[in-house]
């Protein structure tokens, strides 16, 4: 992990750091198991971030404003919210067509948040599926 991604995780309230970095590593052991490539992190808008090449970059944070909440952003000009809004708007909240809403109260929903980023790590390859071949 550079060093300015790990001072951004250092940097949120260590509930939050232990939620995003669990986060992190299920992108990256995805990337991994699906054999998508080396994947990129960065930050970008002062989020860290997260792109292999047959993905949508995915970005998480979490902001002062909205203590209670911590987001994972998708681009806004791809189909993913709109897929996910479709599939699991039992199971998620949403902001627009940006990004997932989290609960910092809640338990991790792993299950399907690992469904969201496999989707996001394979965008590109599978943007032309109805509902991205789920």
């Amino acid at each position: 992990m550079e060093q300015k991604v790990k001072d951004k995780f250092d940097s949120y309230p260590d509930d939050i750091n232990a939620l995003l970095i669990e986060i992190r590593s299920m992108i990256l052991q995805l990337a991994s198991t699906h054999v998508l490539g080396d994947v990129t992190e960065s930050l970008k808008w002062g989020e860290p971030s997260y792109s292999v090449k047959s993905g949508s970059p995915i970005r998480m944070d979490w902001k002062d404003k909205t203590p209670e909440n911590y987001y994972l952003f998708f681009n806004c000009n791809t189909k993913l919210i709109a897929t996910f809004r479709e599939l699991y708007a039992n199971e998620l909240e949403f902001q627009g067509n940006r990004a997932i809403v989290l609960k910092r109260s809640s338990p991790l929903p792993k299950h399907v948040l690992s469904q969201c980023l496999r989707l996001g790590l394979t965008y590109q390859q599978i943007k032309h599926l109805p509902l991205l071949g789920q």
